[in-house]
């Protein structure tokens, strides 16, 4: 077998030449982001439940649909936030129950950690949606956002 760094091995014989490259402009943005990311990355980030949220409804202007997602999860992030407060609020009443107090707060912890498992589900599948650049209305929360984002396109 020939050694590949053998100098005596002629060099290979010259073909055709390559054709050269064609550079095709780059395709014109439906939607120009006002971020400069991609409208399924901003939206993706803007699912961050509230602070994603507002910190993309305020920055982007012109794209529709990373907006649509940013005020869904405003409004998201604001429900799984009044849970929290309704739900330690609720646990400290069970708890100071006597006798069996301890009983319901360990039932209520339960029923918490299930709804807490339910809102994240809820915000793995509107960021994969919105990273794939499917518009997804999460249930009652999308068309109260819906109805925001036309309000405020007026």
């Amino acid at each position: 077998m020939p050694d590949p760094a053998d100098p005596t091995q002629p060099p290979p014989a010259p073909g055709p030449a390559p054709a050269p490259e064609v550079n095709p402009s780059p395709a014109p943005e439906v939607n120009p982001s006002t971020t400069g990311l991609p409208s399924n990355v901003a939206a993706a980030i803007a699912c961050i439940p509230l602070i994603g949220g507002i910190i993309f409804y305020v920055l982007e202007k012109r794209d529709s649909f990373v907006r649509f997602y940013a005020m869904q999860s405003i409004i998201f992030g604001a429900a799984w936030l009044l849970f929290n407060i309704v739900y330690a609020i609720v646990h400290v009443i069970f708890a100071s129950v006597p006798a069996i107090g301890v009983f319901l707060s360990l039932l209520w912890g339960l029923v918490g950690m299930l709804i807490h498992l339910a809102f994240v589900v809820v915000w793995v599948i509107a960021t994969i949606k919105a990273f794939t650049n499917v518009r997804w209305d999460i249930p009652y929360v999308g068309p109260m956002a819906r109805k925001q984002f036309e309000g405020s396109a007026l």
